[in-house]
């Protein structure tokens, strides 16, 4: 069955009938290729008399950019560690390595994981109430401003000294944290369930542009590590070129309205919507959408999104970062100053934004195969390979079985290719395979279960690196 069920086109809308509720197939075999885009009293018909282009790929452009705003600030928040060590340590000027440190700095990783990912969680539930409460433009252009408003603060603070009140710039920066990631997570969750409504292209250029913004925020990592001399400096051109990004994340996301190709989507967006209320208006209002139908559909997908990252977020970083050259007691700066972020941070983030960017010309497995789960099951084989490289310090397992520096290379590409790749197949299949009215809900469904899988790798790879 599974050999003569089409896939998908990128470039379509929705899926062939095949992969909708039986009830909602047998509507739509009543419009033909003609049918018109208005709503009548049975249902939305799928846009396909007529679909504008994209002229120079300008809306796939701009969901590329949000793909990057929604992860580029986050990702250089946490790449900025040598200035929160700074910050947070017992000195007025810039700490050296031998120099000690506050409980505070030696800490702060894993206060910051813990701010994070429970915000993160909360508010894609939030998200997921408020779908039919609030309007995607609001959801949208509330969170940009909330997390604007925090990074110009944390911008003005780099360059004020806060030797004397650390404690207090401590849980200012924690609640910073908690506040940006929930937002964050509103953001790319609402923005996603919008690229629900259009050809799967869209959702690719989002997908693809996190992962761009994650291979920035390396590269800028390296960059700084190789030209910077002031850590204040390096943090504050951080926070700029984050506040940048976020201003143009809102005018870009303003301008979509205006352009031909996403107001035709947006159109039959709110079609579907409306006539899901009044359909449901007789019996009951439709506050929330029904999670039922949804996982009924998209459980198989939801699962895969949520080990993919589940496994990825296990061994990267915490373990990954950890890795060090098997030369490093030859002191090139390869083996001592570039080794980890160039072979866990950059090459794990470029993989990574390749294997989203392949979906956008290969779709394969299909969203009903068999194949799919099983690929993403057979990633977890590169958890014990991350394990027995030269991670260092060892306390538990002290054998090292790759001992060249060309393995963990290997598998952290690895590791990326197949987290972009077969973390996007399954976020950009779920949209699709259920009835128009629910796809911008299962789209924030789908980022909650990538998020859920976040959370739970975390907290294994804490496991994971004591293990060690």
């Amino acid at each position: 069955m599974e050999a003569t069920e089409p896939v998908p086109s990128l470039n379509s809308a929705y899926v062939p009938s095949a992969f909708v509720d039986d009830d909602s197939s047998e509507e739509n075999t009543d419009h033909s290729s003609t049918a018109s885009l208005l709503p009548n009293h049975d249902s939305v018909p799928l846009p396909v008399r007529y679909s504008p282009k994209d002229s120079y790929n300008l809306v796939y452009i701009i969901f590329f950019l949000m793909g990057i705003g929604s992860l580029l600030p986050w990702n250089f928040f946490i790449t900025a560690k040598n200035y929160w060590l700074y910050k947070l340590s017992n000195h007025s000027l810039p700490i050296k390595p031998d120099e000690e440190r506050s409980d505070l700095s030696d800490y702060f990783e894993s206060y910051l994981a813990i701010a994070s990912t429970v915000p993160s969680v909360l508010c894609l539930i939030l998200n997921y109430v408020l779908v039919n409460r609030l309007s995607p433009k609001a959801r949208i252009l509330s969170s940009l401003v909330v997390i604007l408003v925090i990074f110009v603060v944390t911008t003005v603070l780099v360059k004020v000294d806060m030797s004397n009140c650390t404690m207090e710039f401590f849980v200012g920066t924690l609640v910073s944290v908690a506040i940006i990631s929930g937002a964050s997570n509103l953001f790319s969750g609402s923005v996603f369930g919008i690229t629900g409504h259009f050809p799967m292209r869209i959702s690719q250029a989002l997908i693809s542009g996190q992962a761009m913004g994650g291979t920035l925020s390396a590269l800028a990592s390296i960059i700084d590590l190789a030209a910077a001399k002031d850590v204040t400096d390096s943090a504050l051109a951080y926070f700029l070129t984050a506040d940048v990004f976020i201003l143009l994340c809102i005018s870009t996301y303003l301008l979509l309205p205006k352009l031909e190709y996403s107001r035709h989507y947006m159109l039959a967006a709110e079609c579907s919507s409306s006539v899901v209320i009044n359909e449901a208006g007789g019996r009951e209002k439709v506050s929330t959408p029904p999670l039922q139908p949804i996982l009924r559909k998209t459980w198989v997908l939801g699962l895969s999104v949520f080990y993919v990252f589940c496994v990825s977020i296990m061994v990267f970083p915490a373990v990954s970062s950890g890795i060090q050259s098997v030369n490093k007691d030859g002191g090139s700066p390869w083996t001592t100053t570039f080794f980890t972020p160039l072979t866990s941070f950059f090459l794990y983030n470029a993989a990574d934004f390749c294997g989203r960017q392949a979906t956008a010309w290969l779709q394969v497995p299909g969203p009903t195969s068999r194949v799919l789960p099983a690929l993403v099951l057979c990633r977890s084989a590169l958890v014990p390979l991350l394990m027995f490289c030269n991670y260092q310090p060892r306390d538990h397992l002290h054998s090292v079985l790759f001992t060249h520096d060309a393995y963990p290379i290997v598998f952290n590409c690895i590791l990326g290719l197949s987290n972009g790749y077969l973390g996007t197949l399954p976020m950009i299949y779920g949209p699709k395979v259920v009835s128009r009215d629910l796809a911008e809900a299962t789209g924030v469904v789908m980022s909650f279960f990538l998020t859920l899988g976040l959370t739970v790798g975390s907290a294994f790879s804490v496991l994971i690196v004591h293990c060690i």
